[in-house]
């Protein structure tokens, strides 16, 4: 358990101490350079100024060689929060920046800055700070630092880390003991700058704000002790103690222990048990740094021995050659058997192996001992395990031990044994009988070490490399391979929505043809309903214009065929119309084409106008009724046809010019216009001549001299009928040609079969009035249907029927020509044919007497019922 705060101070105001364990008492001999005033050397001709000084890493170099500076100038900057700066100490010529020899045991070389001084020793301009106490602290610290301030004891360590500690202080602890023998250039400079080093001690007191300061001086210098408290007597808050003189007591964490009884950590710091403390040597560059703006360009040097004649204290500049010092203490090599100067103590300095290695700020003395003055290094025997070195040691560690791992490089063996632990304080070796240096096999084990431990942690760092590149490796692969995975999965979702759309179109495409086909059934339906309604009107029409007589069997069988052929004939337009429907979705399901899509629905609207015409006409019993009804479904159909054709294009949204809409408008409208006319004198004459033929043979007579003045009129009449009803068919197929040129033979066909319907329909009428004109008149119709077949074929315009043409047909209606009807025919299309292609020609004529067979058959089967 640490003391308390309280009973530190109880201990100290009674004027005792606590001890550390160990430490020896060796001869001082401080008497050889102790009486005498510090001494302000020479310049020397050439001052070496090593960047790196301290504990930490060196700074950038901001000069070049060639530059002129001046004495305090800054030579570089601190790159790092360990990094201090270094000064020039003198004005001059910077001659060389270059790898230099410095003060190490090793002898290893670091970057240095050489200046040749040029004897004005001018100062660069200094910014002191008069009320410290009125400045911010941290611009204090900053002040501190940019002087280059860093701990002259002998570790080197950055003063503006210790000062800006967070940790709370309780003590303040000024180290003035200088235990070494020989050394006493901190005796001196509290001799003679006692209050110098008390407002340093002040400003530490300022930024660190301790509960106690304490001075703390070695039992052998006492006026050294004399002189701070004088300097100290205003103030009652600092406390001069006086420490029993026994090596190492100057040693920080031995110190520490002697006043406040605590120890320090083994991996841990001062601050850590709320101590603090500085060497009187940096307090005094403190003060130098704030009050007068000065950087540290020099300290106080000890140069001693009996090899020098002059012993005595120099306040060397910075980067002062140690052969320069010599020459000052006049240095007498012939009191060595070889050139040796120990830089520091004898207990913890180290041999130079250079006499050009510069003074720098952790050099406190320069020793040159003459012949067995100090113990020979090569005077070294085995180890004869007395443990005086254990006794001595104030780590209260095992020397012993860590010197045979040490020798043998079993390093891991000797860190067991807390080597570093150890301070170097050369008690043990000291105290050695067998001389063995033992300090240097501890420095060599640790310096071993430090090199394994780096290469240690370059080959973890490189491992962790590693491993991170191979992490990262297999994580990118991981990444690449969800990437695909998901890329995948996105393909295959893509290719699902693809055939759900295709499934949605296909059963779009299925629901329109199924609505198609309800409609057509529905068309069929409707169709069937008016036919029956149109069977039963024409029979009770027919009932009563043929005075109640009924009709005979062959009539109606007549009837049903010619209502079951017009029923085949529309089932066979809708299922053309739905297979186009079927193939169209099936190759283009998608996205059909305007073109197919305006070819079907004019097809289905033709087919089911000329379905809804051949159910009408296929009814019909009675001649009158059965021309009045032929010729309206005739009138109805073509109405029909222009009508469906307009719906069609409008439907499928047929973008037609406007141009040809006109046209394709005007041209139905003028059809329509003259079927009607036609139509109407057909019915006229059909009329007049079915009543002509109905009369008593008497009555005929009796009519024929009016039939005979008006034979010439009702001759003119049929021939302008049927032009006009030939025109108007033309007229429908070149509207059909304007929406779709590929419908066109399939609605020549269909018209041609409407016509044959009518021809049936007017046979079965003719054979119920049993009127011997009948057949003359089918055999006209025939061949008028087969020549409007053969032109519609051939696509071509026709021109108006020239006058042989008229005059043929008027010799048909007079039946004045000797000829049968088949040769009025045979002549009608081979003038016609002068016109048309052989294949034409040939298809008319073929046309022309299949319906000339069909009426010979016709007649023939009338006189076998009527026989």
């Amino acid at each position: 358990m640490y003391p308390s705060f309280d009973s530190i101070i109880e201990t100290l105001n009674a004027g005792k101490t606590y001890s550390f364990p160990g430490g020896v008492h060796p001869d001082d001999k401080k008497a050889l350079s102790n009486t005498s005033v510090i001494q302000k050397p020479s310049m020397p001709e050439l001052l070496v100024v090593p960047l790196r000084q301290h504990i930490g890493s060196d700074g950038i170099c901001c000069v070049d060689v060639g530059d002129t500076v001046l004495k305090g100038q800054v030579l570089s900057q601190s790159s790092s929060p360990f990094s201090v700066p270094v000064h020039a100490p003198t004005s001059g010529e910077v001659v060389a920046i270059a790898p230099h020899v410095v003060a190490h045991p090793s002898g290893l070389t670091e970057m240095c800055v050489s200046i040749r001084p040029d004897g004005k020793d001018t100062w660069c301009e200094l910014s002191p700070t008069t009320n410290y106490s009125n400045v911010d602290k941290s611009q204090l610290i900053d002040a501190i630092c940019q002087a280059g301030i860093s701990g002259m004891g002998g570790a080197g360590f950055p003063t503006h880390i210790k000062t800006s500690t967070s940790k709370p202080v309780e003590f303040l602890i000024l180290n003035g003991i200088e235990c070494e023998p020989y050394i006493t250039s901190d005796d001196r400079l509290m001799r003679e700058h006692a209050w110098q080093i008390r407002q340093g001690l002040d400003i530490l007191a300022h930024l660190i704000g301790p509960k106690a300061i304490i001075v703390a001086i070695e039992d052998n210098k006492p006026e050294a002790f004399e002189a701070l408290n004088i300097a100290c007597q205003d103030k009652k808050d600092y406390r001069i103690v006086s420490v029993e003189t026994k090596y190492p007591a100057g040693g920080e964490k031995q110190l520490i222990q002697v006043i406040t009884g605590r120890e320090v950590p083994r991996n841990g710091l001062p601050a850590d048990i709320g101590v603090m403390m500085f060497n009187v040597g940096t307090c005094y560059a403190i003060a130098d740094a704030i009050l007068h703006g000065k950087p540290l360009i020099e300290r106080i040097v000890t140069v001693t021995g009996e090899a020098v004649e002059s012993p005595s204290n120099f306040r060397a500049l910075i980067g002062t050659p140690v052969s320069h010092l010599l020459s000052e203490a006049k240095y007498n090599p012939k009191k060595q058997k070889a050139p040796k100067v120990v830089m520091g103590g004898p207990m913890m300095g180290f041999t130079l192996s250079d006499a050009t290695i510069p003074v720098v700020k952790t050099t406190n003395c320069l020793l040159v001992p003459a012949k067995k003055e100090l113990v020979d290094d090569n005077a070294e025997r085995p180890c004869i395990r007395c443990s005086a070195c254990a006794d001595a040691c104030p780590a209260s560690l095992l020397p012993q031990q860590m010197f045979w791992h040490a020798k043998a490089k079993e390093y891991d063996k000797a860190e067991e044994y807390d080597l570093f632990d150890c301070i170097e304080c050369g008690a043990c070796a000291y105290v050695c009988p067998s001389e063995i240096p033992l300090v240097h096999y501890y420095r060599q084990a640790k310096a071993e070490i430090r090199l394994q431990r780096d290469e240690k942690n370059k080959a973890e760092k490189a491992k962790q490399r590693f491993e991170a590149r191979k992490e990262r490796l297999e994580r990118e692969k991981r990444e690449r391979e969800e990437k695909h995975r998901k890329a995948k999965e996105a393909r295959l979702a893509a290719n699902k929505a693809k055939e759900k759309n295709a499934e949605a179109v296909d059963n779009a495409s299925n629901t329109d043809v199924t609505e198609a086909k309800d409609k057509v059934a529905a068309a069929l339906a409707r169709a069937k309903a008016k036919k029956a309604a149109l069977q039963a009107k024409s029979s009770n029409e027919s009932a009563t214009s043929n005075t109640g007589e009924p009709s005979t069997a062959t009539d109606d069988k007549k009837a049903q065929v010619a209502a079951a052929i017009a029923r085949a004939k529309a089932k066979k337009a809708a299922q053309a119309q739905t297979e186009k429907v079927d193939e169209s979705s099936s190759i283009q399901p998608a996205a059909p084409s305007a073109e197919d899509e305006k070819k079907a629905k004019v097809a289905a609207a033709i087919a089911r106008a000329k379905a809804k015409k051949a159910e009408q006409a296929a009814p019909s019993e009675d001649p009158t009724p059965g021309n009045h009804s032929d010729e309206h479904a005739d009138k109805h159909a073509d109405e029909d046809v222009a009508k469906n054709v307009e719906e069609s294009t409008a439907d499928n949204n047929v973008k037609l010019s406007a141009e040809e809409q006109k046209k394709a408008r005007i041209a139905a409208a003028v059809a329509k216009a003259k079927a009607q006319k036609a139509a109407k004198s057909m019915s006229e004459n059909g009329l007049s001549e079915s009543s002509s033929l109905a009369q008593p043979s008497s009555q005929t007579i009796a009519q024929s001299g009016e039939q005979k003045n008006e034979q010439q009129d009702e001759k003119r009449a049929r021939i302008a009928a049927a032009v006009a009803k030939a025109k108007a068919k033309k007229a429908e197929a070149e509207v059909a040609q304007t929406v779709s040129s590929a419908g066109n033979e399939k609605e020549n066909e269909e018209t041609v079969h409407l016509s044959e319907n009518n021809s049936t329909q007017h046979e079965s009428n003719a054979d119920s009035s049993g009127k011997s004109e009948a057949d003359e008149k089918k055999a006209r119709i025939a061949a008028a249907v087969a020549k409007a077949k053969a032109k519609k074929r051939a696509q071509a315009s026709q021109e108006e029927s020239s006058p042989t043409d008229i005059n043929e047909t008027e010799s048909q209606a007079k039946g004045e020509p000797s000829e049968s009807p088949s040769q009025d025919n045979a002549e009608t299309s081979t003038q016609d044919g002068a016109q048309m292609s052989g294949q034409d020609e040939k298809k008319a004529r073929i046309a022309a007497a299949i319906a000339k067979a069909k009426a010979k058959k016709a007649a023939a089967d009338k006189e076998k019922e009527s026989q």
